[in-house]
């Protein structure tokens, strides 16, 4: 495959959080095509957590990127006239611009959002929208995508944003293994509306991971709430609360949203008939298969296996 340069511009300030995200998805690996480089206005960046960083790579490297990526920053009002100049000539030869959450502030500076749908921080999004009106402000969403610019909300919708990136330049299986080595969710439907404010777990509550993961194992068995509070050894009621705080969503929800990436993985990669995916996957007929597919992915499964395997 042709390598594909994806150049992460860390601003002073940055949040760390933000910055990893894109460097764990897009780093170097067999069965993707990018080179990942760090880059900066000058030779260290401050972060937003009292440490330096050294960045490997310039102003070189991001003109050469196929992808420019700008993780979120802090404070988000001192976006550096380079930035701008250099984020603004990269949308104009055509690059791929890409911002995670507080990150759409040097985006919205360049111009590059302008008459354009976009999202940020649920917490800096009034003061977002205040500050550049001709942008189109999504609150509820994870992330937008208009082609060749996208913007995620907050911290760790960047996730959601850069697997979707992977997804829609490799396809599915590559997205959902990437996932996997995250122990992330290959794709969450919702807003990060649910999280205003998110409510936290005690400091001592067990993870539900182990509980997920049993239960990605046997997607295309019968999963009740029953089935799940008895593995993760709690009632239903402190279970369906648990899980929520978790993730975000309900186990319901997420067990469709698990099925859906394994019956987009074997469309991909086997010739099962779509009666045998939409029962390996958990989703049971194809009348169910082609229900949600519609629906959340407005395609059919047929449609789908023929855009991915041409």
């Amino acid at each position: 495959m042709t390598v594909h340069r994806v150049a992460v511009l860390a601003l002073d300030g940055v949040l760390p959080l933000d910055l990893a995200i894109p460097a764990q998805v897009f780093h170097a690996r067999p069965q993707t095509h990018y080179e990942m480089t760090l880059c900066a206005l000058g030779p260290k960046v401050a972060t937003n957590a009292g440490f330096d960083l050294a960045a490997e790579g310039g102003i070189e490297e991001l003109r050469a990127a196929d992808t420019v990526i700008v993780p979120g920053y802090d404070p988000i009002r001192e976006t550096p006239e380079a930035a701008v100049e250099l984020l603004a000539e990269a949308r104009d030869r055509g690059r791929r611009v890409v911002s995670i959450c507080t990150g759409a502030f040097a985006l919205a500076a360049a111009g590059i959002l302008d008459g354009l749908r976009a999202t940020t921080h649920w917490e800096y999004i009034d003061e977002f929208e205040r500050g550049y009106p001709s942008v189109q402000v999504d609150r509820d969403v994870l992330y937008v995508d208009e082609g060749d610019v996208l913007t995620s909300a907050g911290v760790c919708c960047g996730i959601d944003l850069c697997l979707h990136i992977v997804r829609r330049d490799l396809g599915a299986a590559v997205a959902n293994r990437i996932a996997r080595g995250l122990v992330a969710a290959p794709h969450r439907e919702g807003s990060q509306a649910q999280y205003v404010p998110a409510p936290l777990a005690d400091a001592g509550d067990a993870s539900l991971s182990a509980t997920r993961e049993w239960a990605l194992q046997r997607l295309d068995e019968s999963l009740s709430i029953r089935l799940l509070a008895r593995h993760a050894e709690m009632s239903q009621r402190t279970f369906l609360r648990r899980f929520a705080e978790e993730t975000g969503t309900t186990p319901l929800q997420w067990l469709l949203n698990a099925r859906l990436g394994k019956a987009r993985e074997l469309l991909e990669s086997t010739d099962h008939s779509v009666d045998r995916v939409a029962r390996d996957c958990g989703l049971g007929t194809p009348a169910n298969l082609r229900l949600h597919f519609r629906r959340v992915l407005g395609t059919t499964p047929t449609a789908y296996r023929r855009a991915f395997t041409s």
